[in-house]
C-alpha cells in the first residue's frame, strides 16, 4: 500500500468510528463542565493532537471560538521552531491556542470537539501519517479548573468505554506556548488543494458539520 493510500485508510477509519460513536449515541457531553457564562468574555485553551493545520482548521469552524494560533509548547524557547521541533526530541508538541467566549461555548464543549473530531485519543505519539512525540495527544491546563474538568472527561470516558482502547491523551500544566512560523498559520484555508489537507483534514471539517451541526460554522 503506497503512501496516498495509507493516508486516505487511516483518515477513513478515523472519520468511521466518529460516525458511528455519533450515530450510537456515545460522544456525551462532560458530566463535569463550566457553565455558560452570563456576559461575553475571552478565555484560551492549549491542546495538542497531531499536526497542527488539523486542529487549526477544525477549531476555526467551532461556534464561540474567536482566534486559533498554531505553535508549539512542551519544550523552550530556544527550540520552539519547525526544524528543531520535527526532530521529535525537543520536548514540544504541535498545539494550537484556542481563543473562545465562554458565554457561547464550554471548555468541556471543546474538549468534547477535541475528542470527538480533532484527533484519536487513543493514538501514542501519533496521528494518521505522522509519527513521533512532537504528534502526541495533551490537553495543557492554565488552571486548576481546566485541570479538573479535562481529568474528569478523560476518566468518564474511559470508564464508559466509549472507545475501543483507552485514552492516551496527557494533562500537563501548561508551560508557555510559542506561536508557530506564519507560514504555518491558517495554512488549510491558505492551501485547501494540498493533498495533505485534502486527505487528512479536510474531513474532520466535514465531520464537525456532519456529526455537530449545533457547534459547527462555515
Amino acid at each position: 500500500m503506497d503512501t496516498i493510500r495509507r493516508k486516505v485508510f487511516t483518515i477513513a477509519v478515523m472519520l468511521a468510528m466518529a460516525t458511528t460513536l455519533a450515530a450510537a449515541g456515545k460522544t456525551p457531553d462532560p458530566i463535569v463542565d463550566s457553565p455558560l457564562t452570563t456576559v461575553k468574555g475571552e478565555r484560551t485553551v492549549v491542546l495538542a493532537g497531531g499536526c497542527f493545520w488539523g486542529l487549526q482548521a477544525v477549531f476555526e469552524h467551532v461556534s464561540g471560538v474567536t482566534a486559533v494560533a498554531a505553535g508549539y509548547s512542551g519544550g523552550s524557547a530556544g527550540t520552539a521552531n519547525y526544524e528543531a521541533v520535527s526532530d521529535g526530541s525537543t520536548g514540544h508538541a504541535e498545539a494550537v491556542r484556542i481563543t473562545y467566549d465562554p458565554s457561547q461555548i464550554t471548555y468541556g464543549q471543546l474538549l468534547k470537539v477535541f475528542f470527538f473530531v480533532a484527533h484519536d485519543p487513543t493514538e501514542l505519539n501519533r496521528q494518521g501519517p505522522d509519527t513521533g512525540t512532537q504528534y502526541r495527544s495533551v490537553i495543557f491546563y492554565s488552571n486548576a479548573r481546566q485541570h479538573r474538568i479535562a481529568q474528569a472527561y478523560i476518566n468518564q470516558l474511559n470508564e464508559s468505554k466509549v472507545f475501543e482502547r483507552p485514552i492516551v491523551t496527557q494533562v500537563v500544566g501548561l508551560p508557555a506556548f510559542y506561536t508557530a512560523e506564519s507560514y504555518h498559520q491558517d495554512y488549510a484555508v491558505k492551501h485547501p488543494n494540498d493533498s495533505y489537507i485534502v486527505i487528512n483534514d479536510l474531513p474532520k471539517v466535514t465531520t464537525l458539520r456532519q456529526q455537530f451541526p449545533s457547534l459547527y460554522v462555515p
